[in-house]
């Protein structure tokens, strides 16, 4: 085993521990994510999983498989037990997360599927940050703080580093991670 599979597994571990005081929340209906986001984001992930397979990333694309697997759990979660205020813009960004699919599927162009990526985890962002800024109780923070040092050793990981792989975004749930800290302050 080489190094960069060792920094697979650490990432692919904190990825595993990362998920289950979520998870955790989830059941104990104390977190209640927005089923949209984490759709939206499982899909992301996948997209980025399959760049990143197709350009040879190697150790450091594990966590992202990890992450689609982990976030579409959530999502099916969310369905039954997450947050019910659906409105428009969910709709929207959701919307945009399928055209980036059907774009990736039509070009097979890995720079272009990541590109898009990046605005629709922007766009995705949006319904968990609304319901985080209204409700920051009904998040599980230590899951989006620990993102960073899974994606940080993912990084290090990475067999081939190519701007395919760098236009990645880390997950876009971090971003809700700042959004509860935030709200918390």
């Amino acid at each position: 085993m080489n190094y960069k599979e060792i920094l697979g597994f650490v990432a692919i571990l904190i990825g595993s521990v990362s998920y289950l005081p979520y998870f955790r929340d989830i059941f104990k209906d104390k977190t209640k994510p927005h089923a949209f986001s984490w759709l939206i984001w499982a899909i992301l992930a996948a997209i980025g999983f399959a760049g990143q397979i197709s350009d040879n990333a190697g150790p450091g694309s594990w966590t992202l498989g990890l992450t689609a697997i982990a976030n579409f759990s959530i999502f099916l979660l969310a369905l039954r037990k997450g947050e019910k205020n659906i409105l428009l813009i969910d709709w929207l960004c959701l919307m945009g997360a399928v055209i980036a699919i059907i774009i990736w599927f039509i070009t097979k162009e890995p720079l272009l599927s990541v590109s898009l990526i990046s605005v629709i985890a922007i766009l995705g962002f949006f319904p968990t940050f609304r319901k985080s800024f209204i409700k920051p109780k009904e998040e599980t923070i230590l899951t989006y703080a620990l993102n960073v040092p899974k994606f940080a050793f993912a990084l290090s990981a990475l067999d081939n580093l190519s701007i395919v792989d760098l236009f990645i975004p880390p997950n876009p749930s971090y971003n809700e991670w700042l959004t509860c800290n935030y709200a918390h302050s």
